[in-house]
């Protein structure tokens, strides 16, 4: 089992044709990361119809990735902007929920400002209080995926595991010199991965095993062997910086550096 996010090549616009070639590469999920980061609400009859398109290409929903909108923002200080964030929020809830899935991936708000931090933290907090009872009817966890790891750590702390856990970007965590500690450090909460692999200067989305990148997989496949994450490997790759054309190419490639990995964490959780 392998998954590979859905907008390996666009974010926006039909998924239809992305969802067939990855199937016909041969992975069996999908990361739904379209309209990833937009004001977009999914209608009943779209996701009516991503469901369909699941079920005819034998795809699995591995998890979504939400959006904290633009002006849609569940961290906003204009109160209407964060309600309406919430409202963003519940309708990937649901949207997930309907397709079969049970974690929702978000971003933190802006925290790095030590004028606006305490607004905003406080926004954050009643935005998380208000989604916890939805998420809770549609058995649906949140997700938080990693920026600031002392923001991250601290909102953990607040909520229980069965809500919020940790999303472990290995791009995001290569860009910094304590990423996989971090990570190794929250693995007890760890619901969601999205691997992929730059050379520690960008976020660069290659896929795992990039010749130019400088993620440490071994020691990363060792901290998810022994981590809550028991779904399978997830990439949150795209075609941007491969130098490739060739979608098909691109998505073989992919295949092969996901089984790759799949096997080394395997290998680790049997040989410790």
């Amino acid at each position: 089992m392998l998954s590979i996010t859905s907008d390996y090549a666009i974010s926006t616009g039909c998924p239809e044709p992305y969802l067939r070639r990855i199937a016909e590469a041969g992975f069996t999920h999908v990361h739904w990361c379209h309209q990833w980061n937009t004001d977009f609400l999914y209608d009943d009859c779209e996701i009516e119809q991503i469901e369909h398109w699941l079920h005819r290409y034998g795809l699995q929903l591995t998890d979504l990735h939400a959006s904290a909108g633009n002006e849609k923002a569940w961290g906003s200080l204009r109160e209407y902007e964060r309600l309406a964030g919430v409202e963003l929020v519940a309708n990937r809830i649901g949207m997930t929920a309907k397709l079969g899935a049970d974690v929702i991936i978000m971003h933190l708000p802006d925290l790095k400002n030590p004028a606006t931090h305490d607004a905003v933290w406080g926004q954050l907090r009643q935005s998380l209080d208000a989604l916890q009872p939805i998420a809770r009817q549609h058995g649906v966890s949140i997700a938080i995926e990693n920026g600031p790891f002392v923001e991250i750590d601290r909102v953990l702390s607040l909520y229980e595991p069965e809500y919020l856990g940790l999303c472990y970007d290995c791009g995001h965590g290569n860009l910094v010199p304590d990423g996989l500690d971090w990570a190794d450090r929250l693995k007890d909460r760890l619901l969601s991965i999205h691997l992929h692999d730059n050379d520690g200067t960008a976020d660069q989305h290659n896929l795992p095993f990039w010749p130019g990148g400088t993620v440490d997989w071994n020691r990363l496949a060792k901290v998810l062997a022994t981590s809550a994450y028991t779904k399978c490997v997830s990439m949150e790759s795209t075609m941007k910086h491969s130098g490739m054309a060739d979608e098909a190419a691109w998505l073989r490639q992919g295949l092969e550096a996901g089984g790759k990995l799949s096997q080394m964490i395997e290998q680790q959780r049997t040989t410790g």
